[in-house]
């Protein structure tokens, strides 16, 4: 008998969320499932928020990617933020649920792969060292190790730096999440290097305006990425 089959006949896997068995490691049961608002069909080119009629070809975008200039090339998310999807990303955030990294990067990976380049170099959005040595972790940078092995490219967790730590975002309308994101990121001076002519994909947990998002892109673009597109576990939607 295979150690996986042993393992499991001690521990039998649970599901994520509610913890009722299911049939493998990392999974949702078939309520948690249907629960979890995955995002499938025709997305928005932008941010990956989804839209009504069929997937086809061209490009098309959201209300707010038609109306908010986005730095970014394309972007994409796996999960509507509510509902389980929600459950899933405070768990991650502020449980200490570092399990779920692993799943939310496989979702995700899913949602980019129309999206990745042979040479595409993986990084989170960063948080200021005083935030970090609170939260002990970033979780950001948890998802982009993960997606990076998941597309099988190159991962650089400390691309970017947040020289000024920022007042949180919550509460604050769209023109104050973008003022308040204003100057907030840089590349780090020893990475660079890296970014001369590369592509990038920038890694973060929700999406609200794109106001961070914003911030991290410019940073690249001003060292010379070539191409910025960005991924999320969870993107905001007006409608959810």
């Amino acid at each position: 008998m295979r150690l996986q089959s042993v393992l499991h006949l001690i521990y039998p896997p649970h599901c994520l969320t509610c913890d009722a068995p299911v049939t493998t490691d990392f999974g949702l049961c078939g309520r948690c499932w249907r629960e979890t608002p995955f995002i499938t069909g025709l997305v928005c080119d932008k941010c990956g928020v989804s839209l009504p009629g069929e997937a086809g070809a061209a490009s098309v975008f959201c209300d707010d990617c038609m109306t908010i200039a986005r730095p970014w090339d394309r972007g994409r998310a796996a999960l509507l933020y509510r509902d389980n999807g929600r459950k899933i990303v405070l768990a991650l955030k502020h449980g200490d649920r570092h399990d779920l990294a692993r799943p939310a990067a496989r979702w995700m990976a899913h949602a980019v792969a129309a999206i990745t380049t042979h040479d595409m170099l993986v990084a989170p959005i960063p948080l200021h060292w005083q935030r970090l040595l609170h939260r002990r972790f970033n979780q950001s940078a948890l998802l982009s190790a993960a997606v990076a092995r998941e597309i099988h490219a190159a991962h650089c967790p400390d691309l970017l730096l947040r020289p000024r730590r920022t007042p949180t975002q919550d509460g604050r309308d769209r023109d104050g999440r973008f003022a308040n994101m204003a100057g907030a990121l840089a590349t780090h001076p020893k990475r660079r290097h890296l970014l001369s002519g590369r592509s990038v994909l920038l890694v973060d947990d929700v999406m609200t305006s794109g106001a961070t998002l914003a911030a991290a892109t410019e940073a690249c673009r001003a060292a010379g990425a070539t191409q910025v597109s960005v991924v999320t576990l969870a993107r905001v939607a007006k409608d959810a």
